[in-house]
This record gives structure tokens, sequence and C-alpha cells, in this order.
């Protein structure tokens, strides 16, 4: 009886149905994409792109065409065109024109694919914004796409085009154009044409030159031209009257570019022929902030590098540089002075290692002073007590400094040598300080920068009074909050705090719209508030490295306006170390992938 009942359970047709061919893509994602009007089908191992997919918004879905009642969230005919579709880490090969019946799409993301070409039906999506081809094979780009009118971000890193349509110039709202990693020799002119553009990246190609057009790019803040073969840079490209970073790096210059560009802020020449400094091209740089000059040939710096008053950091690193001008020391912004790799005569090797600051200090002793200046009273004997003050640098350089003293105060006689002088630099770093010396207060009204790191301060609420402080480094000591009052330094633009105890952001950091550098490395941070950090539209570098994070949230990525953001050495699993080893722009691209639709 049981062989009969098994027997009846058997589909003695099951050898003649057609088998049901399994859809390539669920249909409940399909469901999902006509609510929504987004589809994501990044790394599914796709060597096509399923017709489904290209008739989402022609036909209707299969459930349609059954005898079945369709609840609200149901109506099919009700479907919102779709709008933002990702393919991104496939295998595809080549793309249908059957794209364009997709005509609702605003951002297509095609990145890390095998696509050798693409069809020029890519054209009749006029209302594309984003196109994300990077990290594909092609060769050249069809002429039908510069006709897409609303495209303002235009991906093409990492491929193989050797040319590019002079048509180019049509594309007159892009504000973001990537053509890194290519094999372009030469660039059309109608470039200059994109007048829109904020960011232009033609790192990594053959050019020898650059086109004179450029100079028509008045809102591009950021031109990287790294890795060329450019040996002269145009004349004309100081015009670009918004440009704020150059990168030049690895190419062939032999002279540094004579650039009066007024909003130049950082120029980045490291690893070119570069054999001596010339004082017209220094003077130049009106607005200079960051001059990178490593593994050059340069033999000397010339005294006229003092022109450079807004210089913050001078890197020199593996030159030929014998000597060094004591009048280096009188650029009031100088942060950070990099000179290893020179054969230096008449400093000590060990000089360099202790920084900056030490640098500095002891160049300002090699220059003489005025004998009205050393005239300090009527006697020529020098107290003790006063072979501790640097009246030269209080007087000359607004520069209060006793530091790597390991002292648990700061001595009186400092602070009365200063007084009634309008101080704006105090460094009383390594030392044994558990507070922030109460005479400081002196100086409320004119201290902009003070450095009280490598000290065992538990609290810097003392702080939060003095309202012109623009940079405060806190490194190495003992905190594990900052105090709320700290939102009243509206001026405030770097904070260093690594190596201390935070185990989260401060959330009074949130607040403090001003800040560019936040340095939070080396603590115990396990969270971290993205909405927040949006806030701070200024933030540029923010270093979370060597921390507790396990996870990061994919909106940090839509923080713009980040240029440099340290993961590295925490125990998240994503993004792997091979996305964060790429650099800054590939993390955030990498986050802003990942945000839930």
């Amino acid at each position: 009886m049981s062989r009969l009942k098994r027997a009846a359970q058997v589909d003695s047709l099951s050898g003649f149905r057609a088998e049901k061919k399994e859809q390539s893509v669920p249909s409940g994602l399909l469901k999902a994409a006509r609510k929504s009007g987004q589809l994501n089908l990044s790394d599914r191992g796709l060597t096509e792109v399923p017709q489904e997919v290209y008739r989402l918004n022609v036909d209707p879905p299969e459930d349609a065409q059954l005898n079945v009642s369709f609840g609200a969230s149901d109506r099919w005919w009700e479907q919102t065109d779709l709008t933002k579709l990702l393919l991104s880490s496939n295998q595809l090969t080549h793309l249908s024109d059957d794209i364009r019946l997709l005509p609702a799409l605003i951002t297509l993301d095609l990145h890390d694919n095998k696509l050798s070409s693409l069809p020029s039906a890519l054209g009749e999506l006029q209302e594309l914004q984003q196109l994300r081809l990077s990290n594909n094979q092609l060769r050249s780009l069809p002429v039908e796409l510069c006709s897409l009118k609303k495209l303002s971000s235009l991906a093409l890193q990492q491929n193989l085009l050797e040319s590019l349509p002079e048509e180019l110039g049509q594309l007159q709202n892009l504000t973001q154009l990537d053509l890194s990693n290519n094999h372009l020799k030469i660039l059309p002119s109608s470039l200059g044409c994109l007048t829109c553009l904020q960011k232009l990246n033609l790192s990594t190609n053959q050019l020898s030159s650059l086109p004179d057009s450029l100079a028509r790019l008045c809102n591009v803040k950021l031109l990287d031209c790294s890795k060329n073969q450019l040996t002269d840079v145009p004349a004309s490209l100081s015009e670009m009257s918004a440009l704020e970073q150059l990168y030049l790096r690895h190419n062939k210059l032999r002279l540094l570019p004579k650039l009066p560009a007024p909003a130049l802020k950082e120029l980045y020449v490291g690893n070119n022929h570069i054999g001596q400094l010339e004082a017209e091209q220094l003077a130049c740089l009106k607005a200079i902030s960051l001059l990178e000059l490593r593994d050059n040939k340069i033999k000397s710096l010339p005294e006229q590098i003092t022109l450079l008053s807004t210089l913050t950091r001078l890197d020199v690193t593996n030159n030929d540089i014998t000597t060094v001008p004591a009048s280096v020391s009188l650029l009031p912004n100088l942060k950070v002075l990099l000179l290893e790799g020179n054969p230096l005569r008449g400093l000590r090797r060990d000089l360099l290692t202790k920084g900056t600051n030490e640098l500095l200090t002891y160049l300002r002793g090699r220059i003489k002073e005025d004998p009205e200046q050393t005239d300090e009273g009527p006697t020529a004997m020098t107290l003790p007590s006063q072979a501790r003050v640097n009246v030269h640098s209080i007087k000359t350089l607004k520069l209060l400094e006793y530091s790597d003293k390991q002292a648990a105060h700061v001595p009186d006689e400092l602070f009365d040598a200063a007084a009634g002088l309008s101080v704006t630099t105090v460094n009383f770093s390594k030392n044994q300080l558990t507070c922030t010396p109460p005479r400081l207060q002196e100086f409320l009204s004119s201290l902009s920068d003070i450095n009280l790191a490598f000290n065992r301060l538990s609290c810097c609420s003392d702080l939060c009074t003095f309202l012109q402080l623009v940079h405060i480094d806190l490194r190495n000591n003992q905190l594990s909050d900052l105090p709320s009052d700290m939102k009243n330094l509206t001026k405030l633009s770097s904070v260093i705090l690594s190596y201390n105890r935070f185990k989260s952001v401060p959330e009074v950091l949130y607040h403090m719209v001003s800040l560019e550098t936040v340095l939070l490395g080396n603590n115990q941070v396990d969270k971290v508030d993205p909405q927040g950090l949006m806030k701070l539209v200024h933030l540029s570098t923010l270093d979370l490295s060597n921390n507790d994070l396990l996870s990061i949230a994919p909106e940090l990525g839509l923080c713009t306006s980040l240029r440099s953001l340290g993961l590295e050495g925490n125990p998240f699993r994503t993004p792997r170390a091979a996305i964060v080893a790429r650099g800054t722009d590939a993390v955030l691209e990498y986050l802003r992938s990942r945000i839930p639709t």
C-alpha cells in the first residue's frame, strides 16, 4: 500500500514539462525598482544586462498577466520611471542599444566591468547627470555621449582611452571630470569650454603639453596633472581664477611654474627635475599655503622664500640642498618644514628628527639681532632667570615658547617678558603640565595658535575663552572629552587630538563649522556621526586612523568636502583594505555606492 501511495505522489508528466527559466534578476528586486525608481545590480557576476532590466518601464510585470487582484501598493501601472541604475563590479563586456528604453535615468554606474565600447544610444539618455565608467577597457568614446547636456559628473579613470572627441566641450554642465590612468597624449582644445568644471583629473596619462584653452576653466578648484610627460606648464593657467590645488608631481619640469593664480593654496611639484628656485616664480605665489618640492634637484633655498608669508608647509625632502637660510624661520605661518634626505651642512642630523618647532627655534637663534634689540637694560649682564627667555622670539615673532623642559609649570619670568605684547603663538609642548597655565589669560585677545602637546592635561576648559584661536595642538595628553563651550571658538580651523583617550568624536566638534582639520588618530573612537560631519562644510582633513571603528557608515561618503580621510588601523571589514589604500576619493565613492536606496 505504501508503495502505491508513493507512486501516486510522483508527477508522471514531469519529463514533458518545460523547465521554468530562472530569472537572472529576482522579481522582487524589479518590483521594488518600479516603486523606487532605483535598481542596484552591483557585484552579481552579470555578463550582460538582463533584458527585463532594459524593459522595466516598457513591459508589464508577469504578475499582471495572472488573474490576481492588486493592492494599492502593487499597481504596476502607477510605476516610477527608473532614474538610478547601478551595474558596477560585474563582468559586462557590452551595453545594448536597448539602454535607450530607460530615458529617465539620472545616474548610471558601470564602473569595474569589461566594457570595450559604448553604444551610440547612450546619447539618448538626456536626463543623465552622473555617468561612471571607470575601471573598464574603453579605447574611445562615442560622439553621441557628448550630447548629454545635463551631465555633471563623468568618471572615465582606469580605461585605455588614447584620444577624446573634440565634441567633449559640449558637456557644458560638467562639474567633475576624471580622465586619470588612461593613454591620452593630447587633449582637445574644446576642453576649455567646460566652464562649469570644478575638479579635473588628468593624472597618469602621456601628456607632453596642456592646451592654452584650460585657462578658460574659471571654476576649477582642483587640477591634477601628475604622472605625465610635461616639460612646461602654460603661463595661461594663472588665469584660472578659482584654482586652489595644482598637482604636477612626476613630470619633467625643470623650473617651478610661474603661476600668479590668485587663489592657489597648494602646489605639488615633487618628483620632477627642478634644479633651482627663482625669486620671480616664488613671488607669484601670493596665497600659497602648501608647497611640495620633494624629490627634485634643488641645490639651495633662496632668501626670497620669506616672500611666502602665507606658507604653512614646505616640503623639500630628497633634494641637493646643502644650506638652509636662517630667514626661513621668519615665515610667520610656517608649521611644517621637511628637510630630510638633503646633504645639509651646519645642521645636526638629530635636529631634523626633533620636529619643525625645534628646527625653526634653532634657525631663529642663528639670526643676528640688531643692537637695539639686544640692549635690554643698562647692564650687559644676563640674569640666570633670563636665560630661559627668548626675548627676540617674543618681540619679533610674537612667539612665547617653553617646550621640551619636562616642567610641571611655566615660570613667571616668561610671562613677565611678554607683558603688554600681543603674543599670537604659544608653544608649551613636551612638559608635565596638568592644567592650562593661568597667566595665558593675559593674551586672551591676541592668541591664535597654541601647542600643549605631550603634556598631562585631562581637561582644557580654560581654552574656551580664547576667541581668536585658529589652531590647537593637544596631542599626547589624557583627554577623554572636550567642553561644550569650545563651540564659542568660531575661528578655530584645526584641532589635533591624536594619542588621547577619546572613545567617540567629541560632540562639540560637530557644531564647530569653521573646522578644516580634525586629527583624532590613535584614540579609542568606536563611532562617528556622518550627519554631524556633514555640517562641517569646510572640513577637508579627518584622521580617524588606529581607533576602534567596527563599521563605517555609508553616509560618510556624502562628506564631499573631505580631501584626506584616514581610516587605516581600524577593525572594520568594509571597505576592504585594498579600497582604503586607493585613497580618500576611492573610499568616499565606495561608501556612496553602499548607501541604501
